[in-house]
């Protein structure tokens, strides 16, 4: 046996069936439902909590990186965009016309990412524009974790099924 081989025997490079792809899954929603905005959701409940100084942080950081997101946006939103739709059309075409199946999974953890990025640019401008602070703030903040959250269940569910597909269709059993 080669060295290649025994690599390629000793760690699956498949995805749905690899351990390290589920790990990362769990990680990449834990974190998107942790950062609200650039915000740890821990500084919401401490401000809503406690008030005073936590309410000055939470809305100085709110603002640092709500500016922030809504400066790339409009600086280069349409470039972004352009070259998220192209990866995520590459994507799909080498996942469903091709049958790739890393390209598959790449496409189930972006959609949704490409979602909740677009829903955090609604938010921070709603923010924005509502010049939102203090208790308004800290449920502009909630309500969007709330649905990055619904997003990532769903997303969580809909990769689940097409993991299970693949892994009964491609795995040992497939005739």
């Amino acid at each position: 046996m080669s060295f290649y081989q025994n690599v390629f025997e000793l760690i699956d490079l498949r995805s749905f069936s690899n351990l390290w792809f589920w790990i990362a899954l769990a990680v990449l929603w834990s974190t998107a439902s942790h950062w609200v905005l650039g915000v740890p959701y821990d500084m919401v409940v401490r401000a809503r909590r406690y008030g005073g100084q936590s309410t000055q942080d939470l809305e100085d950081i709110a603002r640092i990186n709500i500016n922030r997101l809504l400066f790339i946006g409009q600086v280069s939103g349409l470039w972004l965009l352009g070259l998220g739709c192209f990866l995520l059309t590459s994507l799909a075409v080498l996942g469903v016309f091709y049958g790739v199946e890393l390209a598959q999974a790449l496409f189930l953890l972006g959609l949704p990412m490409s979602i909740v990025w677009l829903l955090s640019l609604s938010t921070a401008r709603l923010i924005y524009l509502e010049s939102a602070t203090g208790e308004a703030l800290c449920s502009r903040l909630t309500r969007h974790r709330l649905y990055v959250q619904i997003i990532g269940v769903i997303s969580i569910f809909v990769t689940a099924l097409w993991g299970m597909y693949q892994n009964l269709a491609v795995g040992p059993l497939a005739g």
